[in-house]
């Protein structure tokens, strides 16, 4: 077990620029926070590559770190570290998830076009995980999915489906290609959701909080969906909206 006191340690830099998307692109790593976080990563077999916490903080019996190297920080350098107001004295530097070559047979996807809401995109993570879906797609132009505002909307979820940035016209390619219906969010050219039968395999592509999917992808899909609206709203969050599809989707 290593122990730094220094703020000025080059170990405690590169931990610091860990919270920019140039290093963790750069790296392949990243940052989560706090105990759920940390425990979520533990459990997924290789993610952690290191363990830092604050010498006034015990770690929990329960966890199983195995081999993971642990180095003991100052109180100071977590607050420099962390991303929260009030830190919890723990941390885990992981790998990012490698490129997937999903198996198409009988899978769901969740395709993620421009969201750029840190908050929308760790919570879409996490309902695509609560729903049972196989795998989320995170194409151009959405927020970092390795932003720790991400992470703690997603809960964990991060570590228990593969999560891929890829681009989605050839995703839509590759899913087209294998017979899965893709289900773009639409008004134009739309059907009302429950006018679709649910099934045991097929995509949603859901898109910018204020423009919506790229227009040259929507003219891709199998058809376009839309949620009515009852009440005097202009709109869902995107968030809810693919809440509501992914469960209404899912056989």
């Amino acid at each position: 077990m290593k122990h730094i006191h220094s703020l000025s340690n080059p170990q405690v830099k590169q931990w610091k620029k860990l919270l920019t998307k140039k290093e963790r692109d750069k790296t392949r790593t990243f940052l989560v926070e706090g105990f759920h976080l940390v425990e979520e990563a533990l459990a997924s077999d290789g993610r952690v590559l290191e363990l830092i916490v604050s010498e006034d903080t015990d770690i929990p019996t329960r966890w199983n770190y195995g081999e993971t190297p642990i180095t003991t920080v100052t109180a100071e350098i977590i607050k420099a570290i962390s991303d929260t107001e009030a830190p919890q004295g723990v941390l885990a530097v992981c790998q990012q998830e490698q490129a997937v070559q999903p198996d198409f047979n009988g899978r769901t996807f969740l395709l993620i076009d421009a969201v750029q809401d840190p908050g929308n995109l760790g919570t879409m993570i996490r309902t695509a995980d609560a729903a049972g879906v196989d795998v989320v797609v995170v194409g151009d132009g959405s927020v970092d999915m390795y932003n720790p505002k991400v992470l703690r909307s997603a809960q964990g979820s991060h570590f228990h489906l593969p999560v891929i940035r890829a681009s989605l016209f050839e995703w839509l390619d590759k899913l087209q290609g294998q017979n899965i219906p893709v289900y773009g969010t639409a008004l134009e050219n739309g059907v009302n959701f429950s006018e679709v039968t649910p099934r045991e395999s097929f995509a949603l592509l859901v898109g910018n909080e204020g423009s919506g999917v790229n227009r040259d992808l929507l003219e891709k899909t199998t058809k376009n969906l839309f949620i009515p609206i009852h009440g005097k709203s202009e709109s869902l969050n995107v968030a809810v909206a693919a809440g509501i599809l992914l469960y209404y989707l899912k056989k």
